[in-house]
């Protein structure tokens, strides 16, 4: 499926799953205004600026910038829209950057320091069935991590006659290393992304 990272993150909210709210914007204003918004609605003073292009590593090609302030969203944005994003999954030319995703920042001053952990439900091409892929490794390439640290990567088979089963989704947050609150918000999360694949 070829969509945009905002148009994904709509999808999966539809379905219950609880994502980083973010605003689309063309231009450095429209990107201000967009985390102004984003400030009232979240409290947020920070944001992240994420180009929208049909590839993968964005962060890496600079597609995606933390701003701590409006000065640097309106600087960020502007750097970003109009320029050509090279990643590992475009052509040496690049994608052209049409428009950005003004995100709240996911980071918040709790009792914990947070945690980034990576997970996505993929087809199992052996099998013909659903998987749930999940690693504690979050925010870096999993391809990095399968190929040094293999053992942090796991998975959880569906069987598509039951769907996901309650104690799988559990088996994931305990996998996770996660407790309390974590526990219960984690095994809420998998059982609506699995629900809206």
């Amino acid at each position: 499926m070829n969509i945009h990272e905002y148009q994904g993150k709509e999808i999966l909210n539809s379905f219950g799953v609880r994502i980083q709210r973010g605003i689309v914007a063309h231009n450095a204003k429209e990107a201000v205004d967009a985390a102004k918004e984003l400030t009232e609605l979240t409290g947020t003073g920070w944001h992240v600026i994420k180009a929208q292009v049909h590839a993968g590593g964005r962060g890496k090609g600079g597609g995606v910038k933390l701003a701590k302030n409006l000065k640097e969203v309106e600087e960020i944005a502007g750097q970003i829209i109009g320029m050509n994003l090279v990643t590992p999954q475009t052509s040496a030319e690049g994608k052209k950057v049409h428009q950005v995703l003004v995100t709240e920042d996911v980071y918040y001053p709790g009792e914990n320091e947070p945690e980034e952990y990576y997970m996505s439900v993929l087809l199992n091409r052996t099998t013909g069935r659903n998987m749930i892929m999940y690693s504690t490794e979050g925010g870096m390439d999993i391809e990095t991590v399968a190929e040094e640290t293999p053992h942090l990567i796991f998975t959880e088979e569906i069987d598509p006659s039951v769907g996901l089963q309650g104690f799988q989704a559990r088996r994931i947050a305990f996998n996770l290393g996660l407790s309390g609150v974590g526990f219960k918000e984690m095994t809420k999360f998998v059982m609506a992304l699995y629900t809206a694949t």
